[in-house]
């Protein structure tokens, strides 16, 4: 009889490394590095991992050169410090049963060395970005000591235990930036063709078999399209690939996609959950295709937006992959693999492609963190919930059922407290009920359902309609009180006799808005952007109107690259700059701040004005006032995101109790 995951918890032979199962971390940035060193976060991480039963763990992107380094947390593999902190992170892993090897990058014309004072090399003089600078052109010289750059880092890397090395060519870096035409202008031996695209690539690749030799394990990440006009895409990807393994022995293919490149094509690198993931999961099965045709036979990765096994399992027992990646999967739950093998299924925390705390935060060069798992990343500081056996046991009063009071009951009731659940409500879930409803953002319910289903399983008694007062908190007699009561929407202040929506106004009764609708965004969050594309998806022409020079400021480029090809595509017109003064029910008086002249927009069939939201502190000092234990997390203590609401409420329900001496 068929068991469960039977093809993904199989064996796989990888060069001379036998994988326990044909699930891994592909490398991913973390921000963990201290002086350009790996770090004991990095160790407890990748240390959590391997326990939770992967078959393997690429370490994240290692810089070969000081002009690749970017910024202090980046890892350095030249230098020669770096070998005992890498050597106590493989043997971490080994002795979990996992592999564990290297990734070795360059990053070219992405990092512009202000850090590091130094040049940025590429191909062509073609800048990344708007805002980036222009990279030198690399000349035989820069090529030979990148080259040798990539030894001495391997040969590092090989003294610190590590099993094997992919090299990075991929993701818009160095060795891309000689693949893409986008990127690579040339008029010599290295620009042009196909062959000589790839000429420096290979003789990289090639100068690195030969001095592992050839029973080191040794890959290579290539991007299977670029998703950008004029670039790489699978057709070209999938002739290339063999050409590279006819110039050296290699042992894996690990197929990705994108560039680093300010435009659409980044934005599908850390597909958020708005993608459909199908398209990228095509990829690997074309280059493992064309790979079989010329005769080679090593193991191609597939990695983008896999969330569960089930979807791993139906890939690989499909042959579109022989292994599968899963990097914020595991963020979000380093015993991913292990509680599939159990059966604990439901205990699963599940990347909802949110992107807030790992691409924001490395967007922002702070350690990545996850909405889902408020401990990644400090596994090292905290243990499980459920792996804590607390003798004392205490009464907990959580007040409020979204994000933050759901992950308060959650962490209290798995510390083995006694806990009570109070919403004012007969809803859970709080403002992620008003997220879900727009379609991009529907992955916000599969959170809630899995917090809801957690403190159901560990006995949360949850009282629905319930109004908290001081009164009422005080008679129940709690040893903690975790106040999670959310925020209030606070409407614009907008002249005129026009209706003005709020966000969730609008958002629950769409069909109110009319067909023309405009959007006065001071907020430049998540919420805002979602709705505009929610609005331009069922059919409105839609304005957005934001008083700063940007829109969307506090999203991740990650994700808001592809907002605006999208908005592009269903014609949003986006105005900067822009201050909505009044509102007459079918035009706008709207100020331009760079000259401070007004105009009338008329045509209008409503006005969305969204600001920050407000918090009520009057129960919260209630409590305060009558010496009650009460602690005060997410919105209600200020008013942010779901990730920030659910770490406080993390916190608060482990903090450890004051003892009398």
């Amino acid at each position: 009889m068929p068991q469960p995951f039977e093809r993904a918890l199989s064996r796989l032979q990888v060069g001379n490394l036998g994988f326990r199962n044909r699930i891994f971390v592909p490398a991913h940035t973390t921000n963990f590095g201290v002086d350009h060193l790996p770090s004991q976060r990095h160790l407890d991480y990748h240390t959590a991992r391997a326990k939770g039963g992967v078959g393997a763990i690429i370490f994240e992107s290692i810089r070969v050169h000081a002009n690749s380094l970017g910024r202090p947390q980046a890892v350095s593999g030249f230098d020669p410090a770096c070998i005992d902190p890498f050597r106590r992170i493989t043997d971490a892993v080994r002795n979990e049963g996992a592999h564990i090897l290297g990734q070795v990058i360059h990053l070219g014309r992405q990092v512009e060395g202000d850090f590091e004072r130094t040049v940025s090399w590429g191909a062509s003089p073609i800048p990344w970005s708007i805002s980036a600078l222009p990279p030198r052109p690399m000349d035989e010289y820069d090529m030979e000591e990148v080259i040798d750059a990539h030894l001495t880092t391997a040969r590092n890397l090989v003294a610190a235990g590590f099993d094997g090395i992919e090299l990075q060519m991929a993701h818009g870096h160095l060795l891309q930036q000689f693949l893409s035409p986008l990127s690579n202008q040339r008029d010599d031996q290295y620009g042009g063709s196909i062959e000589n695209r790839l000429r420096f690539p290979a003789r990289v690749l090639a100068a690195l078999r030969s001095e592992l030799g050839r029973d080191f394990c040794l890959g290579i990440r290539i991007s299977g399209d670029e998703y950008s006009e004029g670039g790489l895409g699978i057709d070209e990807v999938a002739r290339m690939v063999p050409m590279l393994a006819t110039e050296a022995r290699i042992d894996f293919v690990n197929v990705s996609h994108s560039a680093y490149q300010a435009s659409y094509s980044l934005a599908t690198q850390m597909a958020d959950m708005a993608f459909d993931p199908a398209p990228f999961r095509s990829l690997p099965a074309r280059i493992r295709t064309g790979l079989r045709a010329a005769g080679f036979d090593m193991p191609v990765f597939a990695v983008c937006r896999f969330t569960k096994l089930e979807q791993a399992e139906a890939l690989l027992a499909a042959g579109g992959a022989d292994a599968v990646g899963m990097a914020r999967a595991h963020l979000a739950e380093p015993a991913l693999v292990r509680k599939s093998i159990e059966g604990r299924l439901d205990e699963i925390r599940q990347c909802i492609g949110c992107n807030q705390g790992c691409a924001g935060m490395l967007e922002r060069n702070l350690p990545i963190r996850c909405l889902i798992s408020p401990v990644a990343g400090l596994e090292g500081q905290y243990a499980e919930p459920e792996m804590i056996n607390d003798a004392a046991r205490r009464r907990f009063l959580v007040i409020g059922a979204g994000p933050a009071g759901l992950e308060a009951a959650r962490v209290a009731a798995a510390l083995g407290h006694d806990v009570t659940l109070w919403e004012r409500s007969n809803a859970l879930g709080g403002q992620l009920r008003t997220a879900w409803l727009m379609p991009k953002r529907s992955n916000f319910k599969d959170f809630v359902c899995f917090q809801v289903e957690a403190i159901r399983r560990l006995g949360v008694k949850i009282e629905r309609n319930r109004t908290a007062t001081a009164d009422a908190v005080a008679a129940f007699g709690a040893d903690r009180v975790i106040l999670a009561t959310g925020s209030h929407t606070m409407p614009v202040a907008i002249s005129g006799n026009g209706r003005v929506f709020t966000l969730p106004e609008a958002v629950q009764a769409p069909q109110k808005l009319g067909a023309s609708v405009a959007v006065y965004d001071r907020t430049g969050e998540w919420g805002a952007l979602s709705a505009v594309e929610f609005f331009a998806d069922i059919g409105k022409a839609v304005t957005l109107f934001v008083p700063a020079a940007s829109y969307a400021w506090r999203a991740t480029i990650y994700s808001t690259l592809a907002n605006s090809r999208r908005l592009r595509e269903r014609k949003v017109r986006i105005a900067t700059l822009r201050a909505v003064r009044a509102f007459s029910g079918d035009a706008l008086e709207v100020e331009d701040l760079s000259t401070g002249a007004s105009e009338r927009l008329a045509g209008f069939s409503s006005l969305v004005a969204v600001d920050h939201n407000r918090s009520d502190h009057a129960l919260y000092r209630a409590l305060r006032e009558a010496g009650l234990p009460v602690v005060q997390v997410g919105d209600n203590n200020a008013p942010r995101t779901a990730m920030e609401a659910t770490y406080q409420a993390h916190m608060a329900a482990r903090a450890p109790f004051e003892t009398n001496a």
